[in-house]
């Protein structure tokens, strides 16, 4: 029987509602997966085909502590997704990245720790946030008239060694919501809606991640047609999971994030959609490498 680690965080264990349903539909496929957490010194990875990230939320605290992890793991067994992917996606200066590929990226500008935080872009409304976070933590909404808020925001982030994300808020959201579309192993599983996340001024979140309000989405012809050009974009090859989280805009839906480490998959939105990610993960078991 093949044996599957699910990677998590302590405080996790109660909030990741993926967990239960990922677990049963191992169980279903034959595969003894357990829950473990990320730093846990007393676990023998090598005793697994496999460790799948799940819900390592707390390691945007000591990323470089939790990147040093996955290498040791990946020298053990298969982590999925590897490391590389790990490192890359880990910091959201991989916006960059897309935006240079020709894919419709929201608009970003990033400060590194020394610069000027008053260097702000000019926008009526926008968002501030660390390229590295996890859950909307440290993230804020802005006007133009908050800007000296916005700054000191930008500055405290600076002042911690981080670096900061400034992009537009795309209004269309507060009607719409953010669609997040789902692939494992490159293929299409299911999407979802979020509804608005960030309210004007309000106090950056501290827990885990902020509260969300989710519900089933069938996406349009566009937004497949994006997130599969993310993908495309991608140098890493057909991943375990991806999740391409989309805005809408009047220039058509642009990409808020791609979540390639730790994110909510969102299984009670998707019929069948553990079963296909089991069945991606057992393809897996049997290949080289």
């Amino acid at each position: 029987m093949p044996r599957l680690a699910l990677a998590t965080a302590i405080p996790a264990f109660p909030l990741d509602e993926d967990l239960p349903l990922l677990q049963a539909g191992c169980a279903e496929a034959g595969i003894d997966a357990q829950v473990l957490a990320w730093d846990d010194p007393t676990v023998s990875w090598a005793r697994f085909d496999a460790v799948l990230l799940r819900s390592t939320w707390d390691y945007i605290d000591r990323l470089p502590e939790f990147l040093a992890w996955c290498d040791r793991v990946a020298a053990l067994t298969r982590l999925l997704n590897p490391p590389d992917v790990v490192r890359w996606n880990t910091d959201k200066r991989y916006l960059g990245d897309l935006a240079r590929a020709g894919v419709p990226v929201i608009e970003s500008r990033f400060l590194a720790p020394g610069d000027d935080p008053s260097a702000l872009p000019a926008l009526d409304e926008f968002v501030v946030k660390p390229t590295v976070g996890a859950g909307s933590r440290d993230c804020r909404r802005f006007r133009a008239a908050d800007r000296a808020d916005a700054i000191a925001h930008a500055a405290a982030l600076l002042d911690q060694g981080r670096h900061v994300l400034v992009q537009p808020y795309l209004a269309a959201v507060d009607d719409d919501g953010e669609t997040a579309l789902l692939f494992f192993g490159g293929e299409f599983s299911h999407a979802i809606r979020k509804a608005p996340l960030l309210r004007r001024n309000a106090a950056p979140a501290r827990a885990l991640f902020a509260p969300e309000r989710i519900g089933a989405r069938t996406p349009s012809a566009a937004e497949l047609a994006v997130a599969r050009r993310v993908l495309a974009a991608l140098p890493f090859g057909p991943l375990a999971y991806a999740r391409v989280d989309l805005l809408p805009s009047a220039d058509g839906p642009q990409v808020l994030e791609l979540e390639l480490t730790e994110p909510s998959l969102f299984l009670a939105y998707g019929p069948g959609s553990a079963e296909r990610l089991v069945a991606e993960l057992r393809s897996r078991f049997a290949a080289p490498g």
